[in-house]
């Protein structure tokens, strides 16, 4: 999550779309009368993960804004080194005073890669972040802080989720320093 941070604070449209709900819910798989063939599954499954990639955005907002994942749902969508890079970061940006305030945009989520026969169910997602609503304030004085004018405020992200006994959980996210 630094790496996230540091493009949030390091592209520059502020054109907004597909905002995440106040409220994320991960669908359910739809129930058929005939038996699924491998595609519509996968469709299904792609359909899935990208509820849960908003919703897992929705979560980061309310913790930058926390300054702390406690209380928000981001494990519900968040495991392993992602979760653990989100903790890092919303403790490192709360010692140095600082919350971060405002609306993320995930812009174009497209899943790039499914592989549903591994034994741990892997995918990988791709999408247009736009933190560009984004406000790094400090936590005491309420003010905002000044950042470079040159930051990038909307980049490629790729993420990287796998099915977990518990579900779906993003378990690594990878901005790559590239505006869309």
């Amino acid at each position: 999550m630094a790496c996230t941070l540091t493009a949030a604070t390091a592209c520059g449209d502020s054109k907004r779309s597909d905002k995440p709900s106040a409220t994320p819910t991960v669908s359910a798989p739809v129930t058929h009368t005939s038996k699924p063939t491998p595609t519509n599954n996968a469709d299904q499954t792609k359909t899935q993960l990208i509820e849960l990639y908003k919703a897992y955005w929705a979560q980061m907002e309310k913790a930058y804004a926390k300054g702390s994942v406690e209380g928000t749902g981001l494990s519900e969508y968040a495991a392993g080194l992602a979760l653990v890079a989100a903790e890092k970061d919303m403790a490192s940006q709360y010692k140095a005073g600082n919350l971060i305030i405002g609306n993320v945009t995930v812009g174009n989520p497209t899943v790039m890669k499914i592989d549903l026969d591994r034994k741990v169910p892997s995918a990988s997602i791709s999408s247009c972040l736009d933190v560009s609503q984004w406000k790094v304030i400090d936590r005491d004085t309420k003010k905002e802080v000044d950042l470079p004018k040159e930051r990038l405020l909307k980049y490629v992200i790729t993420t990287v989720v796998e099915r977990w006994p518990e579900g779906w959980r993003v378990i690594k996210d990878e901005p790559q320093d590239k505006a869309c």
